[in-house]
């Protein structure tokens, strides 16, 4: 019987967590597989609701106590590291808390691993829920990538990933900053089911287009020699065809690039594979729900 762990980070969202448990439970019944959770509370300053514990098919639900607030990737990374290090498993599945990663979706992803037992399974975007401005930024944030990487990413955390793909992932720096990227770079031979983002549970989306811009920029920096080799190339023609007509609006392109280059820099200071191995020194107690 294979096993499965759905790993799921908290950040003072638990009624939402408490929903979805509910609905995994729902969802998985039929499973001919053991279930497990593991939560990552990410310092959270929100008490815990209570989580009720009556379950027809998880087996466990472990919560993961953050010693300080890392963030929504380095939660996933955190995550990954301690079940390939402390748990035994076939599969983990990795998704959001509140909602917008649908359970009505974990059987597709299910019934694909058991086609495809040695892939990587992602959950590509084909619909999404949010406001036409930010649906709009979204697109933007997705071909630029395309762009400056080669690589159009549908898919976000919401996947489905075999032991052997964890084993590569802990071992990647830009895993700690980006794991979407990452999973992109590391294994490029992966099988995808159609994913619709749901509403939320409760409240609004935490989203902002700060958070946007600087998830966009992680993707990219994953990348960083293609986007440099790429952004090197486009302006040495560029700046040969507009070098009889110099302005400032003609220059504007260069400007704009030499920012996302300065940006990508930055950002990829978040690549941090020793604070990746040491991720479990930020665990302060486990707490067991059932």
């Amino acid at each position: 019987m294979k096993k499965f762990i759905i790993l799921i980070p908290v950040y003072n969202d638990w009624k939402s967590a408490s929903k979805l448990l509910k609905e995994i439970d729902l969802q998985i019944v039929e499973w001919e597989s053991e279930v497990s959770v593991l939560i990552i509370d990410d310092f959270s300053t929100e008490a815990k609701s209570d989580i009720d514990s009556n379950f027809k098919k998880i087996k466990s639900v472990k919560v993961l106590n953050m010693k300080k607030n890392q963030g929504h990737a380095r939660c996933f990374a955190t995550g990954l590291k301690f079940i390939i290090e402390r748990e035994n498993f076939d599969y983990v599945i990795l998704m959001d808390a509140d909602g917008e990663d649908r359970p009505e979706e974990l059987n597709l992803l299910f019934n694909k691993s058991k086609e495809y037992p040695n892939k990587v399974i992602t959950a590509d975007r084909t619909k999404r829920s949010e406001g036409p401005l930010f649906k709009f930024c979204y697109e933007i944030h997705k071909y630029l990538t395309y762009i400056f990487t080669g690589h159009l990413i549908k898919f976000g955390n919401y996947t489905c990933l075999p032991r052997d793909s964890v084993v590569k992932i802990i071992k990647e720096p830009s895993a700690w900053s980006s794991f979407s990227g990452s999973l992109t770079k590391l294994i490029p031979d992966r099988i995808s089911v159609s994913s619709i983002k749901g509403l939320r549970y409760y409240g609004p989306s935490k989203m902002s287009f700060f958070s946007l811009l600087i998830h966009s920029l992680s993707i990219i920096a994953v990348f960083k020699k293609t986007v440099f080799l790429r952004s090197f190339i486009f302006l040495s023609v560029y700046l040969l065809l507009i070098f009889q007509s110099l302005s400032f609006i003609t220059l504007l392109p260069v400007f704009l690039i030499v920012i996302l280059l300065f940006a990508i820099i930055w950002v990829s200071n978040r690549e941090n594979l020793d604070q990746f191995n040491k991720s479990l020194d930020n665990i302060s107690s486990i707490d067991s729900v059932n």
